[in-house]
């Protein structure tokens, strides 16, 4: 067992109202976000508006009687709240909604996948490079804790300051050259002596744009309001600023020091967690990888020999939830994740984790089986793999055992051993080191 202490509880902080009346006003941020989702579930043509083509634009604008850019933007709130789910072109409600009106976490968990999306519900000014933009997103988390360290309102230039100052810090994290207004070629070029040339001075009017189009687009989504030279977090933009805080706190306090360790450690690290903070851990680790590596990096550890890391990879994908899907499809036809990969799909696709297993067919519900109980005989307590007994789907041990000698698993062997070993009853333990024996010399 684990000996670490585990930190208390946070308290945000004083002031902070209390959560059902932050999801109060998430609920009220996304009104017309929910209308439109529960529209389009209701639709008499199930995923025809995906993608809000132009007759089912019309048609939303109608029922709800809301002008076409304001069912557009709810719409595209909506699919960043988790509200609506696109499968292919096909429109789905999904679980939050079902969850909405009573549910207080879900509202708020959905609330903070629009905060977390900002730069995507407003559109960036034209004319700017897309790297600037980069950059701008970036560094904007430094100015929104000095808006939560201020608890109050904060001038737009002290923000401009911060703004360029952490912008110049990644630049130069990267050792890259600053986006100028109007380089010429001449400035481009290296310099005769072959070292860089010196950058440009960054343009003040860009840095003061990007602010403002920053501005603007977290108040579109509820987290601050903008007064007259200066912006406020809301309540509940100062409670979302606070709960990353914390999640960066909680990281960088793992005694593995998760959130720099290859996805295996990071998982071994995470093993002993309860789901909760196991999960903030697999969204620290995540939020410092591009999704793609980090996705490709958990799939190669899934199939490799070590089962629990398998199934833990598999739990950390569905923090990763829809940018995963295609690479998880992907898999379907591996045998050593089938039944995961199907279990995470279904999830996906709104089936309730209790009744997900019901898509397995006999064979890979028997195959899971035998790999969970794999994870358990190498991490586990032999109480644990006595327990898992009672999940398998045959109902009797006999069945169980015909079944488990027949799918081939690679750790059949070792599984039917432990479980003899750790088996109180003597007759049981017995029929199952017989079947641990057969398997092993391929007798029936």
């Amino acid at each position: 067992m684990s000996t670490r202490r585990t930190r208390p509880a946070p308290r945000p902080p004083e002031g902070t109202p209390p959560r059902t009346e932050l999801a109060r006003q998430a609920r009220a941020v996304l009104a017309d976000a929910v209308r439109i989702a529960h529209w389009a579930a209701g639709a008499p043509a199930p995923g025809s508006a995906a993608p809000l083509a132009t007759q089912a634009l019309e048609r939303a604008a109608t029922a709800l009687e809301l002008s076409p850019s304001q069912v557009r933007a709810g719409w595209d709130r909506a699919r960043l709240a988790g509200l609506i789910e696109l499968h292919g072109d096909t429109a789905r409600p999904g679980w939050r909604l079902r969850a909405w009106d009573r549910d207080d976490s879900a509202v708020l968990r959905g609330w903070v996948a629009l905060f977390d999306a900002w730069s995507l519900v407003h559109a960036a000014p034209e004319g700017i490079e897309a790297g600037a933009v980069a950059e701008a997103v970036e560094a904007v988390p430094q100015v929104l804790s000095l808006l939560q360290l201020s608890a109050g309102p904060v001038a737009v230039p002290a923000l401009l300051d911060l703004l360029a100052q952490r912008i110049a810090e990644l630049q130069e994290e990267r050792c890259e050259v600053p986006y100028g207004a109007g380089r010429s070629a001449a400035e481009s070029a290296p310099a005769p002596t072959g070292r860089p040339a010196p950058a440009p001075e960054r343009s003040a009017d860009l840095d003061a744009l990007l602010l403002d189009w920053a501005l603007e687009g977290l108040a579109a989504v509820g987290a601050l309001t903008l007064g007259n030279g200066h912006a406020t977090l809301t309540p509940l933009g100062n409670w979302a600023v606070w709960v990353k805080l914390e999640q960066i706190c909680v990281a960088a306090q793992s005694p593995a020091g998760n959130i720099e360790q290859s996805a295996a450690d990071m998982l071994l690290g995470c093993a002993r967690l309860t789901p909760g903070p196991a999960r903030a851990e697999y969204r620290a680790w995540l939020a410092a990888r591009t999704v793609g590596s980090a996705v490709a990096e958990l799939l190669a550890v899934a199939r490799g020999e070590d089962a629990l890391l398998r199934g833990l990879a598999f739990e950390a994908l569905r923090v990763v939830g829809a940018p995963a899907e295609p690479e998880v499809r992907a898999v379907v036809t591996n045998p050593s994740l089938r039944p995961y990969a199907l279990l995470w799909l279904a999830e996906y696709e709104g089936a309730d984790p209790d009744d997900a297993q019901e898509i397995l067919s006999r064979e890979e519900a028997t195959w899971l089986w035998v790999d969970t109980a794999a994870a358990v005989a190498d991490h586990g307590e032999t109480g644990l793999l006595v327990r898992h007994l009672d999940s398998a789907v045959q109902g009797t041990v006999p069945a169980l055992l015909d079944e488990v000698r027949a799918v081939g698993h690679p750790r059949t062997v070792q599984v039917l051993v432990a479980l003899a070993a750790a088996h109180p009853d003597p007759a049981l333990a017995k029929a199952v080191r017989r079947a641990a024996f057969q398997v092993h010399t391929g007798g029936a």
